[in-house]
């Protein structure tokens, strides 16, 4: 099966946003779209507790009234799902995406995107889902869990979603982070896209040597490239850089051998997700 950009959609402020990134995606990368939405049927135990003491009949009447009480519960979830998935295909066909698809299924959202992994080319997911708070500092536990299990790239869309014209790449030269550069140089998702390189720590002979090597690269694949070594605490550091330099898309490794290593493995990176007003790209 052809890979696809994959859109995990829900009720919640962020599925438009979602919904154009993933067109956006979908006709850079030339690559089949599908909009996924996730039904979570799971226990009400707070419901089940309701039973308690009373007489073996009426507990029989209760527990039917329950059963019956969700199973139109999970047919009104279903229907609500529908809605939102044609609503969202039909936007992305206002777009210019011809036959967009869409699933349905039954189960939890992270389960249920590693089971599809394999179909997967990228994954577009907002920052918080529909049960969540809409604090802005608050990030939704799912994409925190979905970044942990998935080995494909995300990308994560904060709100309202435009082209971007800038982007910058964390990089700290490790082996992901030196991918991410060549994705970048080649990948049809950022052609003619302007790219910042920004690495974080002491300037360096190396450091200076590993930046040079990543403008280069992006230079001779035709990007206007630019970037510096910057001394500070990484999250500041980045976020600094993107605000005072008009960066409208972050691209970071999962993993790398400094301390980028953190964004992904630590509080940095719930920082950096929780803190961006723009859509980040994270890289398996």
């Amino acid at each position: 099966m052809t890979e696809q950009v994959m859109a995990a959609i829900d009720g919640s402020q962020f599925s438009e946003g979602v919904c154009d990134g993933a067109a956006w995606a979908s006709k850079a990368l030339d690559a089949p779209l599908a909009f996924l939405h996730v039904v979570d049927n799971h226990p009400q135990t707070a419901e089940a507790d309701l039973t308690g003491n009373i007489g073996l009949g009426a507990r029989e009447h209760l527990l039917e009234e329950l059963a019956s009480l969700d199973e139109r519960r999970a047919k009104i979830a279903q229907e609500y799902g529908r809605g939102l998935l044609k609503a969202a295909t039909e936007r992305a066909v206002e777009q210019g995406i011809s036959d967009p698809a869409s699933r349905q299924r039954n189960g939890t959202v992270v389960e249920t995107l590693v089971e599809l992994e394999s179909d997967i080319r990228l994954l577009v997911i907002g920052k918080r889902g529909e049960t969540a708070q809409q604090a802005s500092e608050h990030l939704g536990s799912n994409l925190e869990r979905v970044v942990r299990s998935m080995h494909r790239p995300i990308l994560m869309v904060p709100g309202e979603f435009a082209v971007p014209q800038r982007v910058m790449i964390a990089f700290d030269g490790s082996k992901t982070t030196r991918k991410g550069v060549e994705m970048l140089a080649s990948s049809p998702l950022f052609k003619g896209i302007a790219c910042d390189v920004v690495m974080v720590g002491a300037d360096t002979g190396d450091q200076r040597s590993q930046l040079e090597w990543a403008l280069a690269t992006l230079r001779d694949a035709g990007h206007d490239a630019n970037g510096d070594i910057v001394a500070g605490e990484v999250e500041e550091s980045l976020r600094t850089w993107q605000q005072e330099h008009g960066i409208d898309m972050i691209v970071m490794g999962a993993y790398g051998h400094t301390r980028i290593r953190h964004l992904l493995v630590g509080s940095t990176t719930t920082g950096v997700l929780r803190g961006a007003n723009v859509p980040v790209l994270l890289l398996r």
